[in-house]
């Protein structure tokens, strides 16, 4: 017996439509409201990112995260109640806290690397370029740090010559406890790779360099790659 589909083809043959891709939720802080506004107008030009919370204050961040759900906060560092070091430490209490880039005015100061220490992702000077700060959400999302292009060479020479003694026999007690492998992937985050890059480098694949990190980052009891980059510079490895 033959059986004839004479069904419409859209009824036989169902279309698959794609998701839309996921839009990424940003929340801005800072004291200063034309900041806000300038940097949330550079970041909506891109449709996947879209700006929902803006907190005028550190000591506004946690509940606002809690409402809001971000998943990067582009963080100020001097405000008047509560500076950013201390809202990026309140943040460790949060379950699944969101990526924090640090923006300042002042390229590298004191509090640009105790951020760094704290737990922030990275740093961006305000007046970085469209491309950068939208470019740097993504960095982040993908398990990398991202430093101002033009504070790189400043933050390595700092940790080159300005580092107590002590903190370099520290950290450098502190990479010793690493493999040669998970040293060698150290070393090459610290020097931005990321993990494609850090595996072409050393033959083998991304997760196996992911694998070797997340055992580095134990040992080094450090949070996040830019971490692991600090302890390598205080070392003395970069």
């Amino acid at each position: 017996m033959t059986i004839i589909d004479d069904a419409p083809a859209d009824v036989r043959r169902p279309t698959h439509v794609a998701a839309p891709a996921r839009t990424t939720r940003i929340m801005l802080v800072d004291d200063d409201a034309m900041v806000r506004t300038g940097v949330r107008t550079i970041l909506e030009q891109s449709d996947r990112l879209s700006v929902v919370a803006e907190a005028s204050d550190g000591d506004e961040v946690v509940q606002s995260v809690f409402a809001h759900r971000p998943d990067v906060i582009f963080m100020d560092l001097h405000m008047k109640r509560m500076g950013g070091l201390d809202a990026i430490r309140a943040l460790a209490t949060v379950p699944a806290a969101p990526k924090v880039i640090a923006l300042t005015s002042f390229d590298l100061d004191a509090y640009v690397f105790q951020a760094l220490e704290v737990g922030a992702v990275g740093f961006l000077l305000k007046d970085s370029t469209a491309d950068e700060l939208i470019g740097a959400v993504d960095v982040v999302l993908a398990g990398n740090s991202i430093l101002s292009p033009r504070s790189t060479a400043h933050l390595v020479r700092h940790f080159a010559h300005g580092t107590a003694q002590a903190e370099r026999a520290e950290a450098f007690a502190a990479c010793r406890l690493l493999t040669e492998r998970e040293r060698d992937v150290a070393v090459l985050v610290a020097a931005g790779l990321s993990n494609a890059e850090i595996g072409d480098r050393l033959f083998c694949s991304a997760a196996t360099v992911k694998t070797h990190l997340t055992k580095a980052m134990a040992k080094l009891d450090a949070g996040s790659r830019v971490q692991v980059a600090l302890v390598m510079q205080k070392a003395g490895l970069v």
